[in-house]
């Protein structure tokens, strides 16, 4: 590696666990509409500080947003996957009084939290998934409904603006309120104030002064109305560090950190209430023999065996999505795949050399596969989808944002063109699903589910394909991936496909990780290296290892830098000047990554400095002018790139990968940042010529391995790193793994495991 004067990087760090369900500081209207800003990002830095923004763009009165297909569409996915479990007969009825199982349950809980001997009871967890038959009945799913949300009432709206004006909240927040609270928002706020917690933003600190304010002399740490709000609360936050649950113990710590008294009152409460769920999973250790007493004598007794449980509390929605997703794992692990081609066709592509023969053999045979590997490591799934192609299956290849979906897209087109076959991509941007025969073509994630592009449904519903492909597969989410193996038609084939190293989903849960793990399913893991010095040093980053590499043509350069100062000023003159007259790489081709949006070198800070350096301006439209480069947030989790071109009545109007976007301009201030420096979680899933990692002192606690895997695995051609952590860069590659986070995945998929013989 060179060593030039020139490169930045700083920001908070990443928060799980315990830490995470305590959520940021701030007060007041400011404070907010700044973390509400900040919620929707949910994988970096804490949960109010650093996670990103969410929002939804309205194009047109008469037409239909993508970001609002996917919300419907994701809505009435979970409706109807609600009512299917509702169904069965689960364990512990949401809304019923704390009486049998859950009482025995709670009990249960208090006993692991003391170190006592649990107390006998029934296991909690969902029975194992059916072994289908080869041609299961078909299950009609619901078509996406090409409707918009309706947004509250004008009537509602400024009935909760008076109820958040009279306890001293600030009513901007009125709008927020009455979606989340619905038809009688006003009278459920004045019931129980602690409600406003269910506003992205909002801390238990500000909603005990907004309950103060209503209640009087009637407001008390121990009403049970607060204990509830906290606990969903807390669980929401954790879901946005990644758990999908928390343990007993660590929720009755942080609710005791919240002020809450009696946390196992609240807890008792809040499982009485239906307002969340509890499961005692066992675990992977040893049964310990336990003496039991039939009567009151000690003549009479028994040794058993006990194993050890982990009691866990969710809420509702997680908890259906991360079931609903085991149940369509196994039925994709269990089912045979539809006879699509014949023996020799498959045998023939399945002749192809090292890991791509290995892939495509293996997706013969199964209904879920796992494929593991690098940037390099895409040529497999694309060979993969042509051969299936030209089998005569409907393949379509999924990306988690516009530009993977464009990279694959044009790697498909290179593929098709160097095999002498047709073009690997259909010309408009929503194509009609292809007839046996034609290329594989590329989607999105999110395009795919909300019907804005892809194949369509069929008569069904469900998703008119015989093979997925899912690039980025570490980015999924609990609900996401629910959402996915639920939209399949029976006897198709899923690859889920993606780099392990790479952080992972903004949202909760770890699905890919956890699939991973389970060994379920076949896994081919690609043996297809990236190349170059980037390549070389990403490889190593990846095995806990930062290496030195020979770097003829400058490809990676360290910038050492003595504070978070010099570092915005060394990565402004690094994408400005240096990057584009030294690599050739102008500097629109440039991303700057930091670990976090906050501090003295953080994306705020950078952006500042770049925007006055590459389009100064007064910020006309909500600190935006024509030609910045933004960020722009459709929904949680997701980011993409774009720049703004004007703004006007209807909003600011922004030039994305997908095409022009107008984000309404109450919209503005929560879903669109500028976009010249991102954090890794803005910025996994895209690749762009150069990338420009900062690193500053105060960024130190925040670094992981795979957090500097993801930032410096972006870069093509060129990588600079503005160094300022000294030893703590080799310290988080070689020490630091990534945070563990609380998911019930492994758990619920542990019926699919072959018995080791």
């Amino acid at each position: 590696m060179s060593t030039d004067p020139e490169t930045a990087e700083t920001s908070p760090a990443e928060d799980t666990g315990t830490d995470a369900v305590e959520g940021a500081e701030g007060t007041g209207e400011s404070a907010a509409a700044e973390s509400t800003a900040d919620a929707a990002e949910g994988g970096e830095g804490t949960a109010a500080e650093d996670a990103e923004g969410t929002g939804e763009a309205k194009v047109e009165a008469a037409e239909l947003s993508e970001a609002a297909a996917e919300l419907l569409a994701q809505k009435r996915e979970r409706e109807r996957i609600e009512r299917r479990k509702a169904e069965k007969a689960g364990p512990i009825v949401a809304g019923a009084k704390l009486s049998g199982t859950a009482a025995e349950l709670l009990a249960a809980v208090r006993a692991v939290e003391s170190g006592e001997k649990p107390v006998a009871i029934p296991s909690v967890k969902p029975e194992p998934a059916p072994r289908p038959s080869a041609a299961p009945e078909a299950v009609r799913r619901p078509q996406p409904v090409a409707t918009e949300p309706g947004a509250p009432a004008t009537e509602t709206v400024e009935s909760v603006r008076r109820v958040l004006a009279e306890g001293g909240a600030p009513e901007t927040l009125a709008a927020q309120v009455a979606a989340a609270l619905g038809e009688g928002a006003d009278d459920q706020l004045r019931e129980d104030p602690w409600q406003l917690l269910r506003v992205a933003g909002v801390r238990p600190e500000q909603a005990d002064g907004f309950a103060r304010a209503l209640l009087g002399a009637e407001c008390a740490p121990d009403d049970e109305r607060r204990g509830r709000a906290v606990i969903g609360w807390l669980l929401e936050q954790a879901a946005l560090a990644g758990h999908t649950a928390l343990e007993a113990s660590a929720l009755t710590a942080a609710l005791a950190k919240q002020g809450v008294p009696d946390p196992d009152a609240a807890t008792q409460s809040a499982i009485a209430e239906g307002e969340v769920l509890v499961f005692q999973d066992a675990l992977d250790e040893p049964a310990v023999p336990v003496q039991r007493t039939a009567d009151a004598s000690d003549e009479d007794t028994e040794e058993v065996e006990e194993r050890p449980v982990r009691v866990l509390i969710g809420l509702e929605r997680y908890a259906l999505a991360e079931e609903s997703l085991a149940d369509g794992l196994a039925k994709l692990i269990n089912s045979v795949p539809k006879e699509d081609g014949s023996a020799a066709e498959w045998e023939l592509a399945g002749a192809a050399k090292g890991s791509t023969g290995e892939l495509i053999r293996a997706v013969a045979g199964h209904g879920l596969v796992l494929h593991t590997g690098g940037e390099a490591s895409l040529e497999e799934p694309a060979a993969l989808l042509r051969a299936a192609a030209g089998i005569g299956l409907r393949a379509w290849a999924a990306a988690h944002g516009p530009v993977g979906r464009d990279r694959f897209a044009a790697l498909l087109a290179r593929s098709a063109e160097a095999a002498g076959t047709g073009s690997g991509q259909p010309e408009s941007d929503t194509p009609d699903s292809p007839a046996p025969g034609d290329g594989p073509r590329a989607t999105t994630v999110a395009g795919l589910l909300s019907g804005a592009e892809g194949p369509g449904r069929d008569a069904d519903g469900a998703l008119d394909l015989d093979l997925l492909v899912v690039l980025d597969a570490p980015q999924l989410d609990v609900e996401t991936a629910a959402l996915l193996t639920e939209s399949l038609p029976d006897g198709a084939r899923l690859v889920l496909a993606g780099d392990p190293a790479v952080l992972w989903s903004a949202g909760p849960g770890r699905v890919f990780a956890d699939l991973l793990a389970s060994k379920a399913c076949p896994q081919v893991v690609s043996r297809r290296p990236d190349l170059g010095p980037v390549g070389e040093l990403v490889s190593g980053i990846g095995i806990g290892e930062l290496n030195q590499v020979e770097a003829p043509g400058k490809e990676v350069v360290i910038v050492p830098v003595r504070d978070a100062g010099e570092a915005v000023h060394r990565t402004v003159q690094l994408v400005a000047d240096s990057v584009p007259r030294v690599i050739g790489v102008p500097a629109e081709q440039t991303v700057v990554i930091t670990p976090g949006h906050g501090g003295a070198a953080g994306t705020r800070a950078l952006n500042v400095a770049l925007k006055e350096r590459l389009n100064p301006g007064p910020g006309r439209f909500g600190g935006f002018d024509p030609g910045d480069r933004i960020a722009y947030s459709p929904t949680p989790g997701r980011t993409v790139s774009g720049r703004v071109l004007m703004a006007d009545a209807k909003g600011l109007h922004l030039d994305c990968p997908d095409g022009l976007v107008v984000v309404p301009k109450e919209r503005v201030e929560q879903s669109v940042r500028h976009g010249w420096a991102l954090t890794a979680h803005q910025a996994v899933g895209v690749r762009w010529p150069a990338v420009v990692v900062v690193l500053p002192g105060d960024a130190a606690q925040a670094l992981s391995r795979p957090w500097v895997y993801t930032a410096f695995s972006r870069a093509d051609r060129h990588l600079s790193v503005v160094h300022g952590v000294d030893q703590a860069l080799p310290r988080a590659v070689a020490e630091v793994p990534a945070k563990p986070r609380t998911t019930r995945l492994p758990v619920l998929l542990r019926p699919q495991v072959p018995a080791e013989v």
